[in-house]
């Protein structure tokens, strides 16, 4: 296979469709900078995957993002309330 890739559990085979001419300037390119295509194509989308926005590893807090919105309205429960709402085993 080229550029020293051999298929393993770890690559994963795609297909893209390219306009004649960005295939064109993509060969180009990659032949002014001493790399394959294929190695052209994967840094660019190793930039991209790299610079997309709300990448930072974490999961989003829930606790401080409530999932129903506020209505302005205080809610006053105690926890007699709550048991007598809730039917516990």
């Amino acid at each position: 296979m080229k550029d020293g890739m051999k298929p393993n559990g770890n690559t994963i085979r795609t297909s893209l469709d390219l306009p004649r001419a960005l295939h064109r300037r993509l060969h180009e390119a990659a032949a002014r900078r001493g790399c394959s295509a294929r190695q052209l194509m994967l840094a660019a989308i190793e930039r991209a995957v790299e610079a997309a926005p709300g990448k930072t590893g974490k999961r989003l807090d829930l606790r401080n993002h409530p999932l129903v919105p506020r209505t302005g309205k205080p809610i006053d429960l105690t926890n007699e309330r709550v048991y007598d709402l809730i039917q516990f085993p």
